[in-house]
């Protein structure tokens, strides 16, 4: 049987976005097009989700915002279809676009180790003790004033992308991009200003 669709006003923009959770905070002329774009948010944190004004989030984000994390979207900012995956800290300056498909991760959410891996996928299985779970790696990822990032590239845990830079679509980006720099590719190097 086929699941009944949403109401249209849940994707358009036109929802009440007084029934977002308390620790959201949305600025002021922000539009966020999609309901369920806040439907991975599980921050405890006050607030865990800063959406600065005039943010603009079209219906393909994702805001999977874990229990400690804090996500902030400076002023003006386009988001067109990015994924957070958000433990700790992921920060946006403000006029950043990020393209469809960009995943922007603080962590790998889950150990590289394998007996850890393993624990941890315990843990987390039905009926698993949550609290039992291994520390996980984090590090902040800061993205600066006026950097775009293209379709379907990675931004990955521990990254500054710098004022200006831009990030080429598919591109990884596993360390500090320069201000002003283009970068491109697996990993990601600079191409030029």
């Amino acid at each position: 049987m086929a699941r009944p669709l949403p109401p249209l006003e849940d994707l358009t923009g036109a929802w009440d976005y007084r029934t977002v959770p308390p620790n959201v905070i949305v600025g002021e002329g922000c539009y966020i097009e999609r309901r369920d774009s806040l439907a991975s948010f599980r921050s405890r944190r006050h607030p865990g989700l800063v959406l600065g004004q005039r943010v603009v989030v079209y219906t393909w984000a994702g805001f999977g915002v874990e229990e400690g994390g804090l996500l902030e979207v400076g002023d003006d900012c386009v988001l067109v279809g990015p994924l957070f995956m958000c433990a700790n800290h992921i920060r946006l300056g403000e006029r950043v676009v990020i393209s469809y498909n960009v995943t922007v991760a603080d962590c790998d959410f889950h150990p590289l180790n394998v007996e850890a891996r393993r624990r941890d996928a315990v843990a987390l299985a039905p009926g698993g003790d949550r609290s039992s779970r291994p520390l996980i790696d984090t590090a902040p990822v800061l993205i600066e004033d006026d950097a775009w990032i293209g379709i379907g590239a990675t931004v990955l845990k521990g990254v500054t992308i710098g004022a200006g830079a831009r990030v080429q679509a598919g591109s990884i980006v596993t360390s500090d991009v320069a201000a002003g720099t283009r970068v491109q590719g697996n990993p990601a190097r600079p191409i030029g200003p």
